[in-house]
């Protein structure tokens, strides 16, 4: 952990986050560093029953929530389903009294070029990542808008419309982008309501289990999730109106906020970092 992030703590006391795909990986880290805090989180995953190489389900993740520090609601929603959010998000509302963060993280990922992505892969990955992030802003923003100092988060990567970040995955990186684009566009949108809207994109591979399932990647040549999770809690810490539009890189943000000893958070500290997705 970057202990210095540790001089917030209880910075998100009494909060309540609403957070897609908190069962594992970053949603989970994130949602663990809101719980020491103090915060109620909303834990908006599919996963109910353990995965054989996807280990965490909506209830593991609420009881370390709780073992935490904080308040867990498990909810099973499939983010591709509007009925399934807005239900969620009633059931949140009615838990918590509101919802003051909602953190997009929920992803599909193919790293496939245009012949080897199935058109059920395509819908996929438009369906959670862009369609669905559109979705469960949608359905938090009129509870986001009575919030005292509210943020939208997505873990999404800047826009740069180079070939290069298109040309071996067209889908992922659509999809992805996709997310982007609701940055620009609902920052500007809600500015005045107050709501900042921002995204988090890592500098390195995090070490995850999804990240364990693609072939070639070596997860310790990464950093662990929690390294976004202390990013991510710097950023909802701060004052909603002080920034928004903006597409932000982890360590950059720990270095804003004095932390620039990251080797805590490197998986092999002996290994070379390699670089994420869409960062030159």
């Amino acid at each position: 952990m970057g202990a210095n992030t540790e001089t917030q703590s209880g910075g998100l006391a009494g909060k309540t986050l609403f957070i897609t795909g908190a069962s594992r990986g970053i949603g989970k880290a994130i949602a663990l560093r809101a719980a020491r805090d103090g915060a109620n989180v909303v834990i908006a995953a599919k996963t109910t029953e353990a995965h054989p190489k996807l280990p965490g389900t909506i209830h593991s993740a609420a009881a370390e929530i709780e073992a935490a520090g904080g308040q867990a609601l498990a909810l099973q929603v499939d983010i591709r389903d509007e009925n399934q959010i807005a239900t969620g998000v009633a059931q949140a509302v009615e838990r918590f009294g509101g919802i003051d963060i909602l953190v997009n993280n929920a992803s599909a990922i193919s790293l496939t070029g245009t012949l080897d992505t199935p058109l059920k892969r395509f819908d996929l990955m438009m369906g959670v990542n862009a369609r669905g992030t559109f979705a469960t802003s949608q359905a938090c923003i009129p509870h986001l808008k009575r919030a005292a100092n509210p943020h939208i988060l997505m873990l999404a990567p800047p826009l740069a419309m180079a070939p290069k970040w298109f040309k071996d995955h067209t889908a992922y990186t659509m999809a992805k982008y996709g997310m982007s684009m609701c940055v620009l566009g609902m920052a500007a949108e809600f500015q005045a309501d107050g709501i900042a809207v921002n995204a988090l994109w890592p500098r390195t591979l995090i070490a995850t289990a999804a990240l364990a399932m693609i072939p070639g990647v070596d997860p310790g040549r990464g950093r662990k999730p929690e390294i976004v999770a202390d990013a991510a809690h710097v950023i909802l810490c701060g004052d909603s109106r002080g920034r928004t539009g903006q597409f932000l890189i982890d360590d950059a943000v720990l270095a804003e906020a004095g932390v620039t000893d990251l080797t805590p958070y490197a998986v092999d500290p002996t290994k070379t970092l390699m670089p994420d997705l869409f960062l030159d």
